[in-house]
């Protein structure tokens, strides 16, 4: 479509997502190849219902750079499930963790998820995701960042769009409109596997220590996590310590 490189490339965010609106979610995906050949990067969590977004990207763009940061306090399952995925997908997997290990973390700060404040848990995120995050997408020179993120998750995913920018990637969400049921049977249709937790009420999995079964006082599946205190991990949240404790409350 445009003629300029990536590295030039500027998107009117308004007018693409106009256009964006009410195509589905394999037609933005070729957007984005055609928009952005090169420097295309997807992210994952290997959560309850990850294999969606690995099967729609693998039908349009294969060997694309799929990052996974391995905080060092996955579930067991979380990590056979990855092997699983990865194996039958053939995904192009990019495995990064923090620069501080798990034990010199605890040593220096405690264990911080049991401080159960918004405080530490944005600090926890901070070293264990956030970082290696960061350092991922400058060392694959990331310029369109593909996430499996849905409005009906988040207060704060509610406001995005099918486009974003967020520091200096444009954060491309094809799934974004889609509900539970819409997930439920492209895995049908398509007999793609679930997380193990998911047949012990997950619905939503991350660190062992900060998730949780579905409850009945639960409004969506993010209470599940980070103690109720919060609903992101940071990782999709704006680039400002101040912006980004702003949308970061469970009780927005």
């Amino acid at each position: 479509m445009h003629q300029l490189s990536t590295s030039q490339l500027q998107l009117d965010l308004q007018a693409t997502n106009e256009n964006l609106a009410t195509v589905s979610a394999e037609d933005i995906i070729r957007w984005t190849k055609n928009e952005f050949p090169e420097h295309t990067v997807m992210s994952t969590s290997f959560g309850i219902q990850s294999a969606v977004m690995w099967h729609l990207l693998t039908q349009v763009i294969r060997g694309i750079p799929v990052i996974w940061i391995d905080t060092g306090y996955l579930p067991k399952e979380t990590y056979l499930f990855a092997d699983e995925l990865t194996k039958r997908l053939n995904l192009n997997l990019c495995v990064y963790q923090s620069n501080v290990s798990p034990a010199r973390m605890e040593a220096t700060y405690g264990k911080l998820w049991e401080q159960k404040d918004l405080e530490s848990l944005n600090l926890y995120d901070l070293i264990r995701k956030v970082e290696p995050m960061q350092r991922a997408l400058v060392d694959l020179e990331a310029k369109a960042w593909l996430a499996g993120l849905r409005q009906n998750q988040t207060q704060f995913r509610k406001q995005l769009e099918v486009v974003n920018q967020q520091g200096d990637q444009y954060k491309i969400l094809p799934i974004l409109k889609w509900n539970a049921r819409d997930i439920y049977e492209y895995l049908t249709k398509h007999d793609l596997p679930y997380h193990p937790y998911f047949d012990q009420g997950y619905v939503s999995v991350g660190d062992w220590h900060s998730s949780r079964p579905l409850g009945l006082d639960d409004n969506n599946e993010r209470d599940t996590r980070f103690h109720g205190v919060k609903q992101e991990c940071g990782l999709h949240l704006p680039t400002t310590a101040e912006e980004a404790q702003s949308l970061d409350s469970s009780q927005l």
